[in-house]
């Protein structure tokens, strides 16, 4: 027993830790959600934040150590939003076709994501900054942390924000969508995509592309949307909006 206890210590002090562990539990939530055949609740991106979590809880790895092995997943990041170009333009026709329509849905649907986030958290009486942390929350995490800081919010609450508004909107979106009367013709699967890409960002997109090809390439062209949209508007909008309205 004290030499495993003294190999775990080894192992965990090592960037390979953080690497390794997500690479594990991914794939292995990965697995359980291909077996419960895509259940919404069974979302592996949901799940590989629970066990991660309650993994560095429970053995008090700290966060900066974990994530020296879990930075070569986060560079990825950034290849992986723009391979999602790709299925956007296989469809570039109907991109031209319509994109006054889809500029005027990202629009509309920016704005109503970060006026209801405001509004509720209004009502619930959160302070002036968190308000100005949680507007951004539709927005992909490293962007809201950006807008954050230039609208006077905090942008480590708003990375906060934008993670379980990305994890929740994966998971209900199906219940939803089917609630709302939308079937499987591919124009409701755009508007699917669309929809949860404008409402949670990357971890929707990723959850639209792995159920339907079209779902998948309209989420991207939404969360690009939201990206170029929030970062330009935003900053103007809360500069020119009463200090008295917060």
């Amino acid at each position: 027993m004290p030499n495993f206890v003294a190999l775990w210590i080894y192992l965990a002090s090592k960037p390979l830790f953080g690497l390794t562990a997500t690479l594990v539990v991914y794939v292995l939530a990965m697995g359980f959600y291909r077996r419960s055949h895509q259940a919404a609740w069974a979302n592996p991106v949901l799940w590989s934040m629970v066990v991660l979590t309650g993994a560095l809880l429970l053995t008090g790895v700290d966060y900066e150590t974990y994530f020296a092995g879990a930075q070569f997943i986060h560079f990825l990041l950034g290849p992986a939003v723009v391979a999602l170009g790709w299925p956007l333009f296989e469809r570039l026709g109907e991109l031209r076709a319509h994109w006054h329509r889809i500029l005027l849905g990202a629009l509309v649907g920016g704005s109503v994501a970060a006026a209801s986030a405001v509004i509720l958290g209004k009502l619930m009486g959160l302070p002036h900054d968190v308000l100005l942390s949680l507007a951004p929350k539709s927005v992909t995490a490293p962007v809201a942390m950006g807008i954050a800081e230039k609208i006077g919010g905090i942008p480590a609450l708003a990375a906060f924000f934008a993670v379980p508004t990305g994890v929740i909107g994966a998971v209900s979106a199906r219940f939803l969508y089917r609630r709302m009367g939308f079937g499987n013709s591919e124009e409701d699967w755009r508007i699917r995509g669309f929809g949860l890409g404008t409402a949670s960002h990357g971890i929707g997109a990723a959850h639209a592309l792995q159920v339907h090809p079209s779902a998948g390439a309209y989420a991207g062209l939404a969360l690009g949307l939201q990206v170029l949209l929030a970062a330009l508007l935003m900053p103007l909008v809360f500069r020119w909006l009463p200090a008295s309205l917060f």
